[in-house]
């Protein structure tokens, strides 16, 4: 299917598709969804807020995932100059020549469309530009400096991303929603290592010093279980906060399910990593990535209904 899917873009777009690839399309449902967050969070879900401030919310994740995401994993790409398989993308074809200008064109068309959203959104949206840059392009290259690009990722993906849809609609953040956007944070900070694990033995070839690389696998998979542990622990006082009454027990059970998917995830791959082959430790990064969508899905759940 995705040899069809590729066969089809090439025939419509010709070398250009290249373009596209790099942006990794396959990735925007699942950024798109972490982006709405915020959203749900801002407005509740029954009849969402009876279709409150949609408009803007749209706009801003679509800015967010095409343009500002997008573009950067475009930019990143055209440095990092991948063979083998990358997150969301499985055979990479070569970058093409103009692919940094691509990605940047991409992220500043973004940004002038930022300014039509609220104050906040806006903010945010320069902020992760800039750190996008700073992440991918030479000199400072800040991706191939271990824990700077971990902290990066942690605040732009984790915590900023969901906070840019819920500023989307100008809507205040209170207290527990301070708290919840914050537990984000620890979450992808979790995640984020497990994304290389699979990549170490390419990642050494090339010299490139990722996290993983230099903590080693067994010390990615315990990183992920402490940013696990903290970030639940963060979703539990911004529960605390909310003082759920005692019918409402069902939201704790809610967390409690996403945080035990994790564990499912986590435990049996720390028990035979030195065991597991490259391939294996991918297929455990897309587990984690489904971990990851429980948790986004329990948090709507448990605060937005």
């Amino acid at each position: 299917m995705v040899a069809r899917g590729r066969r089809t873009g090439y025939r419509l777009l010709g070398p250009r598709f290249d373009y596209l690839l790099h942006t990794r399309p396959v990735e925007w449902p699942i950024l798109a969804a972490h982006t709405a967050i915020g959203y749900f969070l801002a407005v509740g879900l029954p009849g969402v807020g009876a279709g409150e401030r949609v408009g803007a919310a749209f706009l801003g994740i679509l800015l967010w995932v095409v343009c500002l995401n997008g573009g950067t994993l475009a930019l990143n790409s055209a440095y990092d100059r991948d063979e083998g398989d990358i997150a969301y993308l499985r055979q990479p074809p070569p970058a093409p020549p103009h692919l940094a200008a691509f990605g940047l064109g991409l992220m500043f068309v973004g940004a002038g469309s930022a300014f039509l959203l609220p104050r906040g959104y806006t903010l945010a949206y320069l902020a992760c530009l800039l750190l996008s840059v700073l992440y991918s392009v030479p000199p400072l290259r800040l991706k191939a400096v271990p824990g700077i690009d971990w902290l990066i990722n942690m605040v732009g993906f984790g915590t900023l991303t969901p906070y840019a849809g819920w500023a989307a609609t100008g809507l205040p953040v209170g207290p527990a929603g301070r708290l919840v956007l914050l537990a984000f944070c620890p979450l992808f900070a979790a995640l984020y290592p497990l994304t290389q694990i699979y990549q170490i033995e390419e990642d050494t070839r090339r010299g490139d010093r990722t996290l993983a690389r230099v903590i080693g696998i067994r010390g990615s998979l315990v990183l992920a279980v402490t940013g696990v542990v903290l970030a639940f622990a963060l979703f539990a006082g911004a529960a605390r906060k909310m003082k759920w009454a005692t019918y409402e027990q069902w939201r704790w059970a809610v967390l409690a399910l996403a945080a035990l998917g994790w564990l499912v995830v986590l435990v049996p791959w720390l028990w035979r990593h030195r065991r597991m082959s490259p391939a294996q430790h991918q297929r455990g990064m897309y587990r984690a990535l489904f971990a990851w969508a429980l948790s986004d899905l329990a948090v709507v759940l448990a605060w937005a209904t």
